[in-house]
């Protein structure tokens, strides 16, 4: 396995196979382009295929704020320790921000917790039919 840092080479045909069961996902353009927005990422790549089986992703300020809103790895590729390498590496690339913070689901606390992480109370807003990432509005 081959975890980079950056997006040097990544490509949107190397990002078949995420968002399972999202009733509306990312198409692999759009997937790219979230990537590359984000502030951190960190990409797990099977070095024998060269195709992206996970990713984690970080937003922040740069100075005390950091959010992280996507880790996932591909189904044939759980269970082998990418999820926790993904999560070892971002929080390593944030070590000098104040407050990391992310939100999920309750079953998976005890998985954040593993990496000293506190529960927490959060609010949030999810506007589905948005959730593609392709907007009809003009911005």
């Amino acid at each position: 396995m081959i975890y980079k840092k950056s997006m040097d080479g990544i490509s949107s045909d190397m990002l078949d196979g995420f968002f399972v069961d999202w009733p509306n996902p990312p198409n692999p353009q759009t997937h790219l382009k979230l990537l590359k927005n984000s502030s951190k990422v960190v990409i797990a790549i099977d070095d024998h295929t060269n195709q992206v089986v996970g990713f984690i992703t970080a937003i922040s300020d740069g100075v005390l704020s950091a959010y992280i809103p996507f880790l996932e790895v591909l189904p044939a590729y759980k269970k082998k320790g990418i999820g926790k390498e993904l999560v070892k590496r971002i929080l390593n690339e944030l070590d000098d921000i104040y407050m990391i913070d992310l939100c999920c689901d309750d079953d998976l606390i005890p998985y954040y917790e593993n990496f000293g992480m506190i529960k927490s109370n959060g609010m949030l807003v999810r506007n589905y039919e948005m959730q593609s990432g392709i907007s009809n509005k003009k911005r």
